[in-house]
This record gives structure tokens, sequence and C-alpha cells, in this order.
């Protein structure tokens, strides 16, 4: 097969990026071909490819792309050129160009959407009116056109149904994998806490994820003050690129005189990524809403005791593994869960071993990916 994925394929975007990187790794093993589409603007750090894969960057045109996300002629041009030399157009997230464009376009190229969790209450409230119009001029008449909807859990099979206002005929319910090889050997431990100079005698609480509110900061930020009130023994690492609540942190670690309590590193990746894992005591994601989240899953591959919410994306198999610590999405509820996986670490080594035996029974990337692919084959003979 020949798949075109189209993504803002960035690091600032953070998972979906990482997904394409790791499927597209199993499926060009498989003999398959994968080009991916990838509007970007300028200044934007393109996610790195694997082998044998090209990436096709088009230019967002402004100022359209401010009002209509990702909005790309050139993006356009090349599907006008290009779409029906594919077998299979992925396209991953709604409410962007990307995402209508394909369908625009009167041919018989199978097209694929991945929801990344965009169609649950939380995310569907902010930006509602702009969602809304969207929704009546084109998202919910495409989605209803797709070949394939792929979504990572039940959560998102009711959510899709409620917004359509039927069940799809044509869902695949897939959760995202994880290489996990790439996590097995990491850095020696020390390597982060020596670049960043941050103290030794220190637990480290990892939050890995762009700086968005929906990631649960509102409530992550004034449990671990809390939690200094009482504990003087760690630290917390913001670790994540701006999206819209990079002020409100720093003004909340100002005006709380925390600059020696929580530490802002940016957005971490490669060696310097696998060296915060190794380093840190516990990984925290007290998050609103999530399609799946690769941090997440980083960590548990990693071995890091994880506070996660329940909107994490795995469909409950945290919760049926034991394998993180899930909180209410409440200051207090967040606040509890620090207590006890920092001050139990008995407790925390066995959400660590149970998150281990989770991610190797369902998430290695290689069964998640072949899982995908045969879905692709099965719409692509109907071309």
């Amino acid at each position: 097969m020949r798949i075109l994925n189209i993504c803002a394929y960035t690091w600032a975007i953070g998972g979906p990026a990482r997904i394409i990187y790791d499927h597209t790794s199993v499926v060009l093993k498989q003999g398959h071909q994968v080009d991916i589409l990838s509007p970007a603007s300028p200044g934007d750090k393109i996610y790195p490819a694997p082998e044998g894969a090209r990436v096709i960057v088009c230019k967002r045109t402004q100022p359209i792309s401010r009002f209509f996300p990702e909005f790309s002629l050139e993006l356009w041009n090349f599907l006008k050129a290009h779409i029906h030399e594919y077998d299979v157009v992925h396209c991953h997230g709604i409410w962007h160009f990307g995402s209508v464009a394909p369908f625009l376009f009167k041919n018989n190229t199978p097209k694929a959407i991945t929801i990344h969790g965009l169609l649950d209450k939380w995310a569907l409230n902010h930006g509602f009116w702009k969602k809304k119009i969207f929704s009546l001029l084109f998202q919910k008449r495409f989605l209803k056109r797709a070949n394939l909807i792929q979504i990572n859990n039940h959560d998102e099979l009711n959510d899709l149904k409620q917004y359509l206002g039927f069940q799809h005929p044509n869902v695949a319910i897939i959760p995202n994998g994880m290489q996990l090889a790439e996590l097995a050997d990491l850095p020696p431990k020390g390597t982060f806490r020596a670049k960043f100079n941050l103290p030794a005698d220190k637990k480290l609480v990892l939050f890995m994820g762009r700086l968005n509110i929906k990631k649960g900061l509102d409530l992550l930020l004034p449990a671990f003050q809390k939690y200094t009130q009482h504990h003087d023994d760690t630290l917390l690492i913001l670790a994540g690129p701006d999206d819209g609540y990079q002020a409100e942190t720093e003004r909340f670690i100002q005006e709380n005189q925390l600059q020696n309590k929580m530490v802002m590193v940016g957005m971490l990746t490669g060696e310097t990524k696998k060296a915060a894992l190794a380093d840190a005591t516990i990984f925290a994601l007290p998050s609103y809403s999530e399609g799946f989240s690769i941090a997440a899953l980083e960590a548990m591959t990693a071995g890091v005791p994880a506070l996660v919410s329940d909107r994490i994306g795995f469909d409950g198999t945290v919760a049926q593994y034991q394998a993180a610590h899930e909180v209410p999405l409440t200051v207090e509820g967040v606040y509890e869960g620090l207590i006890k996986l920092l001050q139990q670490p008995q407790y925390a080594d066995t959400l660590r071993q149970n998150a281990r035996k989770m991610v190797e029974t369902l998430y290695d990337i290689e069964i998640v990916a072949t899982n995908l692919a045969k879905e692709f084959e099965k719409i692509a003979r109907k071309k």
C-alpha cells in the first residue's frame, strides 16, 4: 500500500507526530510506502521521519490559517495533483484543514480519520461556537463519509456516536502503541539532574506535555504547592512547549515564590527526554482530556510510577492492571495522590511493575501498527 498521513508533523504537536513515527516504522518494514503531508509555519521544527518515509512540508497560508487551523494552499495543490496516487489517505485529528481537504476532491481514494480524543465533552466545549460552525459547514458531513474512523477506546466510540447522532459503520478501536525497545535502555541516573543542575537529594515529579490547561496544570500546580508545605523533599519538573498556559504557570510560580520548587525546562526530546524519565521519581498527568496519552505510555514503558486521571484514554486498562494511581480531577485528589506515591515507595514500585506488564501485553507497537495496517488493507481493496 501507499499511505499518505496528513498531520502538523512537528515537535510542538506532541503525541500525534510520535504516533505517526512509530506506526510508520512498522509498516515500512512490512513493505508499505508512507508519505507525511505536514502544514507548518516558519520556525516550526519538523519531527524526524523513519528512514524510507517522506515528509512533505506545506506552508500555512496566512491570515486564513488563523481562523481555519492549518489552512494551506500548498497542501491543497499537493492533494489536487497526487491524491489519486495513494491507496489510503489518513487524516489525524479534526477541526483543521487537513481533515477536510481530502474530502473536497471527487476521487475514490479511501480516507481514514483518527479522532485523537477531539470529540469528548471537554474538547468540544473549548472553542464551542467555532466548532459548532465547523460542524454545520463540513466536519460532521465528512466524518460520515470516512471509509474508516480509528478510535482508541470505548469512550471515544460513545463520543463519536453522540456527535454524529448514529454509530458510524466503519469504526476500528485500536489503541496507540510504543516501541518497547527504545525505552529499555535509559541514560545513567543523574544525567538529567546534571544537565539542569538539580540537587541529587530531591525527588522529581515529572510533568511532560504541552503547557495547556487541559493537561490539568490548574490542579497539579496548587496540589504540588500544598505538598511542599508539608514536605521539602521534591521538585516539580515542568517539561513541555507553551500551548496557552505558560504565562499562567509562570505567574503561579512567581506569586507563590516557588522558583526553588518548580522548574520549567521546556520541551524535551531524544536522549534528554530519556534522561528525564530515568531520573523521575514519578510522572504526573491529571489531564481533563486525552485521546490516548503517549506521554503517559512513555513514562509507564520507562518504568516511572504514574499519577494520572481516568481521562488519559486507556479505556479502563490502567485500572484493570492497577498500572497507575488514578486521581479525581480536584486539587485535593491530586495532592493525596502525590502523598501516596511519593511517601509510599513500595506502592509506587508495585504500580511500576504492573504498568510494564500492561504495556507488554497490550501496547507493543508491532501489534498495534499491524492491526491498523490490516484495517487500511480492507478499505484499500475496495478502491
